[in-house]
């Protein structure tokens, strides 16, 4: 007999039996966002982050095969320093587990297996989307299809500026997932403050976020999640004229080199943190620091909600 459930990391176990709240994070950032050492660092950051904004961290991987929500710090520490971590979307899953593969997921199989864990609150940097030229090559982020089933909310800062952000915001809206800017009616671009896109939403504070997810639970209509892109503050940004230039020179580079898939984002990522001596990766840093903190709190304003709110973990 072989069993390829979910497990449930120790401290996530734990705050579902007494009703804590949870935040999901994704395990991508660890294995292919940053560089090493810096990825064990700021995976350690990131989870101490939302414990000191009131939540409990469940970071998502696989390990050998085992799904697990909510990665203990050896697991996490392997899928920062092992070789051949694959990167996995939600249609790997199930092959990858198959195989006994050591896996990192991605924001769409995170957010997939946070709503399978009830997990309603999850943080990241930024999102997959429509690439550039994907007229041409149809290369779109299994993040959007993703998403437009997954009741979750996602915190994050926009879209990954080195993708065709206009063109991911209509895609978006095309697939019926809710947009909202925190603290703002402008779309974030990750490294930069403004993405040059307006959004119909704004939301405030957590408790006006914990409201949509009761809002939606009690309506029971949408399926889809809720994008929160929370900016950067524009004296914490990547110079727009940097970024614009980096970005320029590095899809020369992917064209020069046939880069195309999953391989696109991390070239890039590793392109921007190489040409802007580290600045990038700071600002990246920031952001995910950011997102965490503010996840936290949503997922605190909901689980104290006195009302019943949708996607809490059972006791």
């Amino acid at each position: 007999m072989t069993d390829f459930a979910m497990r449930y990391g120790e401290q996530v176990t734990r705050a579902r039996r007494d009703g804590r709240p949870v935040v999901a994070l994704e395990s991508t950032i660890i294995s292919h966002g940053l560089p090493h050492p810096d990825n064990l660092r700021v995976a350690r950051e990131i989870e101490q982050t939302v414990r000191d904004n009131g939540a409990v961290p469940a970071t998502i991987g696989m390990i050998g095969g085992e799904l697990v929500v909510g990665l203990d710090d050896d697991q996490i520490e392997h899928l920062a320093l092992a070789e051949g971590v694959a990167k996995l979307s939600v249609r790997d899953l199930a092959v990858a587990a198959a195989r006994r593969a050591d896996g990192a997921t991605t924001v769409a199989a995170t957010s997939a297996v946070a709503a399978a864990a009830e997990i309603g609150v999850f943080a990241t940097g930024g999102l997959g989307g429509v690439h550039r030229e994907a007229s041409v090559t149809f290369d779109e982020s299994a993040d959007l299809v993703t998403l437009a089933r997954t009741p979750i909310v996602v915190v994050c800062a926009g879209v990954k500026s080195i993708l065709d952000v206009g063109a991911t915001l209509e895609r978006l809206e095309t697939l019926g997932v809710a947009v909202a800017g925190y603290g703002t009616k402008r779309f974030p671009g990750f490294f930069i403050t403004d993405g040059g896109f307006d959004v119909d939403w704004q939301l405030d504070s957590p408790e006006q976020v914990a409201d949509v997810i009761r809002a939606r639970a009690d309506q029971g209509v949408g399926a889809g999640a809720l994008i929160l892109a929370n900016p950067l503050p524009a004296d914490e940004q990547l110079d727009p004229a940097l970024h614009d230039r980096t970005l320029a020179e590095g899809l020369e580079l992917l064209a020069d080199r046939h880069v195309t898939g999953k391989a696109v984002t991390p070239f890039l990522l590793s392109h921007f943190h190489e040409s802007t001596a580290g600045q990038s990766l700071a600002v990246n840093v920031r952001i995910i620091l950011r997102n965490a903190a503010l996840a936290a709190r949503i997922a605190v304003a909901t689980t104290a909600a006195p009302a019943p709110v949708g996607f809490a973990a059972p006791a």
